[in-house]
């Protein structure tokens, strides 16, 4: 493995090829490999017969002017480090994630993936489309309803990772492409998501997707941060605003009941700043937490604006949500048990990590009246385009 250092010396012009420093700044990306996995279905190629069974992953390091480095892999386009300045400049990764690709291939909570064809949750995996109905796989055969994808959803699939070096900072643009009918869903999608880390402490990610036929398309980020770092602890403390003053309340196993309400007189009221804590144990559901979908005051916009600002007190990390979408989910961490046992031997339980999703509203598909706010469905000719934009910098 090359170093970051050696790096700064020598250009690799090798397949695994690495853009040249900027001067004065150090790196601003390197390809390594990461790790090996059995070779997907639909990268087989029938007619070779000495084709290997198992394929590469890379990962990917971008790092900005001001050290702020992000770890990403092939495999599900995942995010598995994220390191940023605290208060007395000390770094720290505030993502959860594993060290090692096995611990994403054996199964986990989402940590730093993306979410499709579709964020959250269809009800009953079963929605019409065009006078046809679809059924969809479920994420869980506990569960009736589909989540964040399906069984094999965008995070259990190999991306085709690339970076570059963009005028905004280091980036990596992840590719694959959706078979038709994949988890149930119809169409051939093409969909590509792209992490940018500028030199103002930004994590930009940029979603793009066509499609061949009428489908349904809602992606969504799915990082676990917290801003104390990864190991550090349960969130409680963190101080979290989010710009919604109307949320979809949810039924007990979180299909919105199609309704919205506003977050006055509730525990998810965070139009002020609040700690998470605070109001946690009377947030209700199974188990105990925050788990909703917020109606971001910005409405529809083709230009990312404030959805969400989280502040760390100990440490000063702050962490500003900006986002096209109509919708944020904010989850708390309810189900992290300490099953799964992270970077650095750490331990994630309850309350470990919070997630700060921008996406269209849960089971859109399936409420009518909500048609011209969270529009789900993409069709031939469109585009999808989403942007998220995570924020780091710390309080004043």
């Amino acid at each position: 493995m090359r170093t970051l250092a050696t790096l700064a010396i020598t250009l690799a012009l090798s397949a695994g090829a690495l853009a040249q420093p900027r001067p004065g700044t150090g790196p601003a990306f390197e390809e390594t490999k990461y790790g090996t996995m059995p070779r997907p279905e639909e990268l087989k190629d029938k007619k070779k017969k000495d084709e290997s069974p198992t394929i590469a992953v890379y990962q990917y390091t971008l790092v900005n002017k001001n050290g702020v480095t992000l770890k990403c892999i092939d495999y599900g386009a995942i995010i598995n480090e994220l390191h940023v300045p605290d208060k007395a400049g000390k770094f720290a990764d505030v993502v959860l994630g594993f060290d090692k690709l096995e611990g994403y291939l054996g199964g986990h909570p989402y940590f730093g993936t993306n979410a499709g064809r579709v964020a959250n949750r269809i009800a009953n995996a079963k929605f019409k489309l065009e006078d046809k109905e679809y059924t969809v796989t479920k994420g869980n055969e506990k569960d009736a309803h589909t989540l964040h994808g399906g069984k094999s959803g965008f995070d259990k699939r190999f991306w085709q990772g690339k970076a570059s070096l963009t005028a905004t900072g280091p980036s990596v643009t992840f590719k694959r492409t959706s078979a038709d009918g994949e988890e149930g869903y119809p169409g051939t999608m093409a969909v590509e998501v792209t992490y940018t880390l500028t030199d103002k402490d930004e994590l930009v990610i940029e979603y793009r997707a066509t499609t061949n036929k009428t489908t349904l398309c809602n992606l969504a980020h799915h990082s676990y941060f917290n801003l104390a770092g990864h190991a550090s602890g349960d969130i409680k403390g963190h101080e979290v605003t989010i710009a919604a003053k109307n949320y979809t309340p949810a039924d007990d196993t979180l299909i919105p009941t199609g309704k919205v309400a506003p977050v006055v007189g509730t525990p998810f009221d965070f139009t002020k700043a609040k700690a998470i804590g605070v109001d946690l144990a009377k947030a209700g559901g199974t188990p105990i937490g925050f788990d909703l979908n917020y109606v971001l005051d910005k409405g529809t916009s083709a230009r990312p604006e404030l959805a969400a600002r989280v502040v760390e007190p100990k440490s000063g990390r702050v962490l500003e949500v900006f986002s096209t979408e109509p919708g944020l989910q904010f989850y708390s961490g309810n189900f992290l048990d300490g099953s799964n046992k992270g970077k650095g031997g750490a331990v994630y339980k309850q309350y470990n990590g919070f997630c700060m999703e921008p996406q269209k509203f849960p089971d859109s598909i399936n409420k009518p009246e909500w048609k011209d706010k969270s529009n789900v469905i993409l069709k031939p000719g469109e585009t999808y385009k989403q942007t998220t934009v995570y924020q780091f910098s710390v309080a004043k």
